[in-house]
């Protein structure tokens, strides 16, 4: 049976009422009183609509392609490597990528901001990269194979540096490195836009409360 107390206290009224453990409105109060699902959760559900592991599995995919490159390549030019294995664009831009990549397919599983805030630090790095790597592609393409440079006044050339094919073979490939960076540097856009949306709307939220 619940016990109910009347008190006064400045003009209003208060009452209060004891409800026991085996009445049926306990558990509805009980129900009622918990606490609501953090704020946290709603943050990282909407860095979500960015689809982070679409964009993981792109950086994941197009690092490997970039390091198996940076493999080939670096075998076939040990004695004299192009700008780009020189400068080992390859292989510190594919690390990056698969950094990213799997940071990225990890936020689609865990709520968690600060996973999301190392995301956009990361993919800050990878914009930076694809801008510099695109740079180093874009020079290669501009110059002459590095087997075929004159450094003395009456060296020859090689035979096989008259032959136009092996500098478009050269040039295309520096070309599909080109578009690669520009789609990392659109996937990298696209999850720090995302990223930095989420970690404003955490800070509010907590700034609110």
């Amino acid at each position: 049976m619940a016990a109910t107390t009347v008190t006064d206290s400045g003009g209003v009224r208060i009452i209060t009422e004891v409800i026991p453990a085996t009445d049926p409105r306990a558990a509805q109060l009980a129900s009622s009183s918990r606490p609501s699902a953090p704020a946290l959760s709603f943050q990282a559900r909407g860095f979500r609509r960015a689809q982070p592991k679409a964009l993981g599995t792109i950086h994941i995919f197009t690092g490997i392609i970039h390091i198996c490159f940076g493999i080939i390549l670096m075998v076939a030019e040990h004695r004299t490597p192009s700008l780009p294995v020189a400068s080992g664009v390859l292989f510190w831009l594919g690390f990056l990528l698969l950094i990213s990549g799997s940071l990225l397919v990890e936020s689609e599983k865990r709520d968690n901001i600060l996973l999301v805030k190392t995301c956009c630090v990361v993919n800050v790095g990878v914009i930076l990269s694809t801008l510099v790597a695109t740079l180093i592609h874009t020079v290669a393409i501009t110059n002459d194979i590095p087997s075929c440079k004159i450094n003395l006044p009456y060296q020859l050339k090689a035979e096989w540096c008259f032959n136009a094919e092996n500098k478009m073979l050269s040039n295309g490939l520096d070309s599909i490195f080109v578009i690669f960076c520009l789609l990392e540097f659109c996937v990298a856009v696209a999850a720090l836009a995302f990223g930095y949306h989420a970690v404003k709307l955490h800070s509010y939220t907590r700034m609110v409360l």
